[in-house]
């Protein structure tokens, strides 16, 4: 087989011979080096080795010994290592050049593109040229690799990384190997692709996957929106021009939260004393004799 056909792939390949910088490693009919620097034990002429194969900066097929475990149709997990705006995102597959997942390849808004260290599982493809890019797993793959639940999961903790982003929602694979949806009101703000999230099952389906939330549960909740029209108020000197009347629409602008949810905060702010209001403005409490 040509070694172009190799490419993103571990192959066995017959030391040729030394060079300075390196060795030549062949198939029987083409060359290709392992440089000094790939060499990761003891080799000599003749002997049969695996390694990797790559194009690197300059176009040219290479090798290695580090041997990916992600290649040409194996998946793996990976993490980011560098965005760029104008390409897309870097993955580290464990060998010294970093791949390319292309931003054709990644969702529409950069906004949830994944950020560095973020976590996504992905595989090799080579195109016409010889050139390697990283393949995000799609919804098939990921069911491949996930197990069913079971309805006594239900409101379980869970975490794990998203694997596919929409407006109507995220995907997630969880730490646990479950595959599960996220649908956009149980979530305040869209995740990025690769993100790691925490959340909770709030529905097993009939095929083994679940649903997800990402909102906290209604206690925790009524805190955390408390919490965070209270620092609004200390970042305006204990003023703001929102109450129980202000419409839905402002609040969502100002505070990513619902009417429902601002009204029900406000309301527990309102009974422990902290807040007051007065002609569509709210007041921390003890600003009122000012």
């Amino acid at each position: 087989m040509a070694l172009i056909d190799e490419i993103g792939k571990i192959t066995e390949l017959l030391v040729s011979r030394e060079a300075a910088f390196g060795y030549f490693l062949t198939d029987g009919e083409e060359d290709v080096l392992l440089h000094k620097n790939e060499v990761k034990e003891e080799i000599t002429e003749g002997q049969k080795i695996s390694v990797f194969i790559y194009v690197d900066s300059e176009g040219r097929k290479t090798a290695t010994m580090t041997l990916p475990e992600i290649t040409v149709g194996v998946y793996g997990w990976a993490k980011v290592v560098d965005v760029n705006p104008e390409l897309g995102v870097f993955i580290d597959i464990g060998i010294s050049k970093d791949m390319l997942l292309g931003k054709e390849d990644l969702p529409v808004h950069e906004r949830v593109w994944p950020t560095v260290d973020d976590t996504v599982y992905v595989t090799l493809r080579v195109n016409r040229n010889g050139r390697i890019y990283v393949k995000l797993a799609t919804d098939q793959v990921i069911a491949s690799i996930s197990h069913k639940a079971g309805r006594e999961e239900l409101n379980k903790d869970i975490h794990g990384f998203i694997y596919r982003t929409a407006k109507v929602g995220s995907w997630i694979y969880t730490a646990d190997g479950l595959k599960g949806f996220i649908h956009e009101t149980e979530r305040r703000q869209e995740p990025r692709l690769g993100e790691k999230v925490n959340g909770r099952i709030i529905d097993v389906k009939q095929d083994g996957s679940i649903n997800v939330s990402l909102n906290p549960r209604k206690q925790e909740a009524l805190l955390d929106d408390s919490e965070i029209i209270l620092n609004y108020l200390q970042s305006r000197n204990g003023a703001m021009p929102y109450s129980d009347k202000s419409a839905p629409e402002d609040i969502k602008d100002r505070f990513q939260l619902s009417k429902a949810s601002f009204k029900r905060a406000l309301g527990r702010l309102m009974k422990d004393g902290k807040v007051y209001q007065k002609e569509g403005w709210t007041y921390i409490k003890e600003n009122e004799s000012k």
